[in-house]
Parts: structure tokens; sequence; C-alpha cells
């Protein structure tokens, strides 16, 4: 399979991602897939229904239809590990191209590596659990729009399928071991949606050693979110439950279930604070009456984030 490598300039602009100051090995995300609810905040209970369908929007970041099963937070984490490797340039024989081949990009391997990437333990149960969740990543197809996030809904709303750009395809291309010892060699192929997403560098820095230590699935859920954003310093609970795939003021919640929603919101900042990722937080209560809301102010820590846009577009991803 022949190989090329990367461009001098989109290798410095990868380099620039990979060596921010205090980031390890980041784990370079395309940002639609770091500011989604497309992963649900739990690893078991988890819908493995083939015919399962669902649309997943968070309000001006992104809206991500997720068809063939549920996905947790497993598998979140298992997709940043592989976005945290180097990969190389494969163009591959195509004949339904019209130019008759496809370029994707690849990430050559070991599980050893892989579970490294994960900051787990080199065991070969993890072996099997990642190459489990990894299978299960590619029965699923995600499609992903892009454009004007309300419009697309309201789009969808009405039946119609939204004239965007889209991708419908899975994020993982192919997945293939030579074994299951630590030291085997794997190969990871992008779909075509991830690849152009690295291609044109529409990607943000993910302190991934951050999001791997996290202990509360919640949290897995915020840290992409707010890592992504480094010029911010607050969020709203609007926002958080968005992140997870819910509405607070549904007709299916009730006071009780926005208390508890609230209790897995703090320990979710408790919890980034004791990975390194946030200094403090605090909770600020707004509003008056029955619709009191909650705004979750944070100090991050002094990681130096970036996020590329599209040369071509000049919009951010």
């Amino acid at each position: 399979m022949p190989i090329k490598s990367l461009s001098p300039s989109d290798q410095r602009r990868i380099d620039r991602l990979r060596n921010r100051k205090g980031r390890r090995k980041p784990a370079k995300v395309p940002a639609r897939l770091a500011r989604t609810s497309a992963f649900a905040p739990k690893r078991r209970g988890l819908i493995t229904d083939s015919g399962f369908q669902r649309l997943y929007v968070v309000p001006g970041h992104s809206v991500v239809r997720v068809h063939g099963r549920e996905l947790g937070s497993q598998h979140r984490d298992a997709l940043y590990a592989i976005f945290r490797l180097p990969f190389q340039r494969v163009v591959e024989n195509d004949p339904d191209s019209p130019i008759g081949r496809t370029t994707r990009f690849q990430v050559t391997t070991t599980w050893r590596e892989l579970i490294g990437a994960l900051n787990l333990t080199e065991h070969a149960n993890n072996v099997a659990s990642l190459a489990l969740t990894v299978e299960e990543i590619m029965q699923v197809v995600i499609t992903i729009y892009e454009g004007n996030v309300e419009s697309i809904v309201k789009t969808i709303s009405e039946g119609r399928q939204p004239d965007t750009p889209h991708s419908g395809k899975h994020i993982i291309h192919s997945f293939e071991a030579e074994g299951a010892k630590l030291d085997s060699s794997v190969y990871i192929t992008y779909g075509q949606w991830a690849t152009e997403s690295m291609a044109r560098l529409r990607l943000v820095s993910l302190n991934a050693d951050v999001q791997f230590e996290l202990k509360s699935d919640y949290a897995k859920s915020f840290w992409p979110y707010i890592d992504s954003l480094p010029n911010h310093n607050w969020v709203d609970e609007a926002m958080l439950s968005a992140l997870v795939g819910r509405d607070l003021w549904a007709e299916d919640e009730t006071a009780a279930s926005r208390r508890d929603f609230r209790a897995y919101c703090r320990k979710a900042f408790d919890d980034m604070v004791h990975a390194g990722g946030l200094l403090s937080w605090e909770e600020e209560v707004r509003g008056h009456g029955r619709k009191k809301t909650r705004r979750y102010h944070y100090k991050q820590k002094q990681f130096v984030q970036m996020e590329l846009e599209l040369g071509d577009a000049g919009t951010p991803a």
C-alpha cells in the first residue's frame, strides 16, 4: 500500500497542535466530535439494537445522527486515543471514485501503544476490551451535518433532508490487527469525514491525559467541550445538559431529575479538578422562582489551547 508523507506545511500545523505547552501527546480531535452529545454519559446499559437511531444536537456546535447502536463513554475514549496517535496519508484504489483512488489517513501502531494512549495498564484483558469497543464503533454510521445548527434542526424537524454538506459514513473505515498480543501490529484507517477533518485541520487539541483520568462519565462529556474553548470561563447548565443529550425543561424532566442532574454536574466539576484539568469552579444560581438555572464558572489550568480554522473558508471548525 503506497504511503505519502504529509506536506511540510501540514506537518508543521500538526506539530503545533501536538506540542502545545503543558500537553503530553494531546488528541487531535475533529471539533464536531469534541462538542457533541453523540456519546451517552455511561458505559453500561447502552442500547445495542441495530435499528437504534437518534439525532444529537448541541446548540451552536454540532448536529450528529447515530444509527446502529448507542455509543457510550468507552467509545468516545477509544476514538480520542486513536486521534492521539500519529497518522500517515494512504492512497487506495477506489473504482467508485471519479479519479480511481481515495486518500485516507492511517494509524500504524500496536496494542501496547494504543492501550498506552488510553493510559491503561498493559494487560491482555484491556486488549480484548478495546478490540470489542472498536468493533462496536464500526457497527455505527455517524452522520455529521455541516452548516448552521438551528437551520439544520429546523429542516430535519420538518421531515426534510438538510441542503448542507454532511457525511453519513463510519468514523473508522477499517481496523485490522495481526494478533491479540500487546506487540501485535494494528492498522486503523479513518473514514472519509474524519480524513477530511484531519486534512483540513478542523481540529481542536484535547488534553487527553485529563480525559482519560476522569472517573465521572458526565465529566467525560463536559471536558472535551470545556477544553476545546480555552477563552471561556463559564458554561450554563443548558449547554451541559445538551452535551449529555438532555433538555432540563422537557416534559419528561421533573424537579427531582433536575436536582439529580445538578448533583452529577458538581461531581463532574470536582472530578475535572482532581484530574488536573481545572484549578477551581463555583456554581452561580440565576433567576427566580421555579425556573432558577445554574451557571458554572471555572478556572482552567494554564494549558495553551489552539483551534485551527479551515483555511479556504476562514470559518472556525
